[in-house]
Formats: C-alpha cells, structure tokens, sequence
C-alpha cells in the first residue's frame, strides 16, 4: 500500500492526535488504497494568542494551511493534504436590554455576555480547502472575564482555573470545562471530519457546486 502524507501546522499532541482520529473515520473514504501519514510542523497562525472570534479562529486556522504549503513548495516530499487547527472564543451579546439582567448577568456586570470555545480546522489538497468547526462550550464569566478584559491568555488562565499546569496539551479548556467528557483532542477530531466531508463526500459537494 502506498503511502500519502498530510502535513499540520502544529506539533502539539492534542491536535496530531485528532487527525489520527479524524483519519479512523475518513480515510477509507479519501482513499482506500494509501496509508496517510501525518506530520506535524511548527508554523504561525498570524492571529493572537486567543482569537476573539469565530472569524478571527478561522483565518487563524486558514493561514497555518496556507503557511505549510508555502513551506513546503518546491521540496521533494509531497502532501496530498494540509491542514490547519485553532481553537479561540466566540463572544456573543444579547440582543435585547432585558438579557443583561437577572441570571444571564455575569459576576463582571458585562451585560450578560456569552462566550464560547471552539475549535476550528481549515483543510485543503492545494488548490480548495474547507472549513469545519466543533461545538462550542461555555465559559464561566469569571474565567472570560480573566481572557477578554485582563488580557490573560486562555491557556494560562484555564491551568490557573483548574489548579494544573500544561492543560493545552493534555486534555485543554475542553476537558476543564465539560469535566472530561469532551477533551480538546475530541472537540478538533468532529472539526477535522467536518473539513474533511467535501472531500471523502466529493459527489454530494460536486452537486452542490454544479448546482450554483
């Protein structure tokens, strides 16, 4: 069996290991006669430490693919995909005055505010890629207060939170916050195979773009 490599723009476990399990699921469909071999590289996002937003998470995840195709343009080994990974927050606001009050206030008096993480994956063969996008898990307003308004980074705030060092690489905010029973290792894997779907579900996309 032939081989077909995906290059990852990151090198931490967490999210080498959701592509290994988004591959579980999707590679029979992508293609049955190679064994993909995935390899992780340490490249930029080009956006913050935290992403603010769904957009800010996206372009983050889109340009650690765009960054591993320039890196690896004009070298010998080929990629057959790329594929890139962030998670950052969502901050929604309520829409009406009464929403700010009562139980949706948080303890920061930020206007009822809600904020999400989620994590996101941009994959692409080169020339098209595609975005997916995992849930999204509230954050208690003590801890977004801590990110979005004292500048602390997501990472150092939620060892603080938890009490334990190097969550990002282990079981991350996901895991913090859904006690375990979704890690970000998980939360990666369901973007992963979301990305993925236009091209191991090529004729449904295919029909959908002929269609427009």
């Amino acid at each position: 069996m032939s081989k077909s490599r995906i290059a990852v723009g990151s090198t931490r476990g967490p999210k080498l290991d959701a592509v290994h399990d988004a591959l579980k699921l999707c590679a029979e469909h992508l293609n049955p006669n190679v064994q993909f071999e995935v390899l992780g590289f340490a490249v930029d996002s080009g956006v913050g430490h935290t992403p603010f937003s769904s957009a800010e998470s996206m372009r983050g995840a889109r340009q650690r693919t765009e960054a591993l195709i320039r890196m690896t343009s004009g070298k010998d080994e080929i990629y057959q995909y790329f594929v890139g990974l962030e998670g950052g927050l969502e901050v929604m606001q309520p829409h009406h005055r009464h929403e700010g009050k009562g139980e949706n206030a948080d303890a920061a008096g930020n206007g009822g505010r809600r904020v999400f993480l989620e994590s996101w994956a941009y994959v692409s063969d080169g020339s098209r890629g595609h975005f997916g996008r995992s849930g999204g898990i509230e954050l208690p307003p003590v801890l977004a207060h801590e990110v979005l308004d004292d500048g602390v980074e997501l990472a150092d705030a939620i060892d603080k939170f938890a009490g334990v060092a190097g969550i990002r690489d282990n079981q991350g905010a996901w895991g913090v916050l859904s006690n375990n029973l979704i890690t970000r290792r998980e939360a990666f894997r369901v973007a992963l195979v979301a990305a993925f779907a236009p091209f191991y579900n090529v004729n449904l996309f295919r029909i959908a773009r002929a269609a427009n």
